[in-house]
């Protein structure tokens, strides 16, 4: 890795692949653990992360975590990744973590907070069937009671939600004059009565889920920040966020890069390896090359994160995003292409990689979204 990092970060990105390489370096182990009866995260492998502390490198040294910032997160996410380790609920949780530490109480910080640093999972619902890209159309909607709120809607596509223990739900509490006023953000157990939750298959498994909200009641203290400051407080977090994401894309794409390095090694045809002819070694020369370029993107963007963790950065954490998203997947259909059949065979597990990267284009945000932040930052 030749972005800039201190020797601690090294030795944490080190430890980090170590951990990867011999809890999951064979796919015989890889298959063990992505047992679709975990529907793509294994609690047991979550647990010897957050036991080890890495679950918790992003958190405050006051609620049990490790202190670190942006870049600490993406180093966590890359590697994770780039072992392809099933444990879905890992970056949702570090999503959720960033508004509990930014406006949480302090009771709501030691609950989540610590439960996230002591292996538990937290998931956030924003999406609705009416309600994705454009998220300021939800209208999952909480109302007031005495001393609780009575949530009632459907939420969408939300991750990990059947391995959380609380959802932080985006939500209508107050009159507003705008759609993205009156917004608020509520802590909601799994257990509640009245929460549904039923997983959503897809194309790169069943990670993801709906949810439904009848009737449900939680004490008005699970309520996250400033009642209808909902959107701010969403907002205040997208740097972390599209971060995660495209840490994300980055780590998948090397995987899939040495993947295919490895392959074409070995490969023989026309008595010499695959990896001897020009069209292979120019392929995988660019690949190389923009994964390079990608990575300098990505730790840059986090550095800056670090440096003003108060500001919004949604032209550069977006030009994040959009770039490791598309790259990875490009690299997983590049390694699929140069592995022949063994890329398309399930016993390989490439195809399971292209399925899988395709999906961060659309989580977080789609591509063609991250396009239009973008452009629209530019006065377009």
């Amino acid at each position: 890795m030749s972005v800039i990092l201190t020797e601690e970060q090294r030795a944490f990105a080190a430890a980090l692949r170590a951990f990867s390489d011999r809890e999951a370096g064979t796919r015989e182990q890889l298959a063990t653990l992505s047992d679709e009866r975990f529907r793509g995260h294994n609690p047991e492998l979550h647990e010897k992360l957050a036991k080890l502390g890495y679950v918790g490198v992003g958190i405050s040294e006051a609620h049990d975590g490790g202190g670190g910032g942006a870049v600490e997160l993406c180093l966590l996410i890359e590697e994770v990744n780039r072992g392809l380790l099933p444990v879905a609920g890992l970056g949702v949780s570090m999503i959720v973590a960033s508004p509990y530490e930014r406006f949480g109480t302090e009771d709501q910080k030691q609950e989540i907070l610590g439960g996230i640093c002591a292996g538990r999972v937290e998931a956030i619902a924003m999406s609705e069937p009416d309600a994705g890209s454009d998220v300021a159309n939800l209208s999952t909607r909480a109302v007031l009671s005495g001393d609780h709120y009575v949530i009632n809607g459907q939420k969408m596509w939300t991750t990990a939600a059947h391995v959380a223990d609380h959802l932080l739900v985006v939500c209508r509490t107050e009159p507003a004059s705008t759609r993205h006023e009156g917004l608020s953000m509520i802590s909601v157990p799994t257990s509640a009565p009245g929460l549904t939750i039923r997983a959503i298959e897809t194309m790169g498994g069943s990670e993801v889920n709906e949810v439904f909200f009848t009737d449900v009641r939680v004490p008005a203290d699970r309520l996250l920040g400033t009642p209808g400051a909902g959107w701010r407080q969403l907002m205040a977090g997208l740097n972390h966020e599209r971060l995660l994401c495209a840490a994300q894309g980055l780590g998948r794409a090397q995987r899939a890069f040495d993947d295919a390095v490895a392959y074409v090694k070995e490969r023989k045809q026309f008595g010499r390896t695959i990896g001897s002819f020009q069209a292979v070694r120019h392929r995988l020369a660019d690949l190389a090359t923009a994964i390079e370029s990608t990575r300098h993107l990505v730790y840059g963007i986090a550095h800056l994160v670090d440096q003003n963790p108060e500001t919004p950065l949604p032209r550069e954490a977006s030009m994040a995003k959009l770039q490791a998203a598309e790259l990875a997947k490009r690299a997983t259909l590049e390694a699929m292409q140069l592995m022949g059949g063994a890329g398309y065979a399930v016993e390989f597990g490439m195809e399971r990689q292209v399925r899988q990267a395709i999906a961060i284009t659309i989580g977080g945000g789609v591509s063609e979204v991250q396009r239009d932040i973008i452009a629209k930052s530019y006065g377009l």
